[in-house]
């Protein structure tokens, strides 16, 4: 039997994360100290009385059932969250859930767009950005962002193309770049969007996890921001719940129940025991989330100051659980040679700039994902092997 695969499947060779975590346990076998900087995945434990809520609603056998779409509670926890973290008013068909932003974004392409339609992507960028629009059959049309911008997309160079896009998707604070941006940045791209008839995608993962007193909204707190935008809010971050897979798509409730509709065709609803820990994280208070902030740029300050006390200069990260750097001179921009040389002299794992698209070539990213006493450990493991004097 001749099996073919589908001409997409080629364009997906083995991820950085799969060579990474090779590399890991290569290392590891060896009997080196591994500090693992590369997989932004939470080490924080969610609240017992989030885990105390999965674990009640899990010993009932009727929420075994297919639960067949939100339950009414959930939607309203969504609703009064936006209400109280970022003054925002949904109505009830302004939110639905999806398995976490990055499945959300995955598929709210197959609602918007035709084989070939365009769309505005970041570059630099999160993965997902540009394959979720292409599974859909898109034309990416990616923009830049540069320092000489501060880090925010060039709106008066991009008219042309909004022009011809379906939706541009953005995304603040910014993996990889660590950046925020300014809500005059929102009041601009909002009048800016709606001339131009472009639907905006906002990813707002980060917003709770922002430094030295910066502001984390959401874009659906800038007025008439509904008329042209919706904003994917991820429980994973803030509050843990990462494994679970829970998030919200709200705004423009045209788009968000098209989405509501095709995840309807293939799934039967979250397990109603994730939902109702995702109820209690989002009813909880707030002080858990603060606490977990403030241990986050702990970590950023023993990280990024760290490294620019050896000599390795590391602008502070504005917001997100990320750092983001400019690799040693000396390995002009091959962040892959860089990253898998200062795993085998040094044990620190980070991730090429390079995955997160050609503006990314040169630079790495790193997690905030160990304790700041781990982190100080590899400072000084890269300041011993001497890879930043190499050249």
């Amino acid at each position: 039997m001749k099996l073919e695969l589908a001409d997409r499947m080629k364009e997906y060779e083995e991820g950085i994360f799969q060579l990474l975590d090779e590399k890991k346990k290569e290392l590891t076998a060896r009997g080196k100290t591994v500090y693992n900087l590369s997989v932004g995945t939470p080490d924080f434990p969610p609240q017992d009385f989030v885990m105390e809520a999965v674990c009640a609603a899990a010993g009932k056998p009727e929420n075994y059932k297919y639960s067949l779409g939100d339950l009414p509670e959930l939607i309203r926890a969504v609703r009064d969250r936006f209400a109280v973290r970022y003054g925002v008013e949904l109505e009830a068909e302004e939110v639905a859930s999806v398995y976490g932003s990055q499945e959300g974004i995955a598929h709210i392409g197959f609602c918007l767009l035709d084989p070939g339609d365009e769309v505005l992507v970041p570059d630099p960028g999160y993965p997902i950005f540009s394959v979720g629009p292409a599974l859909a059959g898109a034309k990416l049309s990616f923009y830049e962002l540069r320092e000489e911008n501060g880090w925010l997309p060039d709106l008066d160079a991009l008219s042309e193309q909004a022009d011809r896009a379906k939706f541009m998707i953005v995304s603040y604070p910014m993996n990889p770049i660590c950046k925020c941006a300014p809500r005059s940045f929102y009041e601009r791209l909002i009048p800016w969007a709606k001339r131009h008839d472009l639907l905006i995608v906002h990813d707002n993962a980060y917003s709770d996890i922002v430094y030295d007193g910066r502001e984390g909204i959401s874009i659906l707190s800038v007025p008439g921001a509904k008329e042209c935008c919706v904003e994917f809010y991820s429980l994973s971050k803030s509050f843990d719940y990462t494994g679970a897979r829970m998030g919200f798509l709200a705004g423009n409730a045209r788009v968000v129940q098209a989405l509501k509709k095709l995840r309807s065709q293939i799934d039967y609803g979250t397990f109603l025991p994730v939902q109702y820990g995702a109820i209690a994280a989002l009813t909880g208070p707030d002080e858990p989330v603060l606490r977990q902030r403030e241990e986050y740029q702990k970590r950023r300050d023993a990280l990024c100051r760290g490294f620019s006390g050896i000599g390795w200069k590391i602008e502070d990260s504005e917001g997100t659980m990320f750092a983001w750097a400019k690799i040693p001179d000396s390995y002009g921009e091959d962040d892959v040679r860089f990253v898998m040389e200062l795993m085998e002299k040094t044990g620190v794992l980070c991730t090429p700039g390079s995955s997160f698209g050609s503006l990314g070539k040169g630079h790495v990213r790193f997690a905030f994902v160990i304790p700041v006493s781990e982190i100080e450990k590899a400072v000084e493991a890269v300041r011993e092997s001497g890879i930043l004097k190499k050249g």
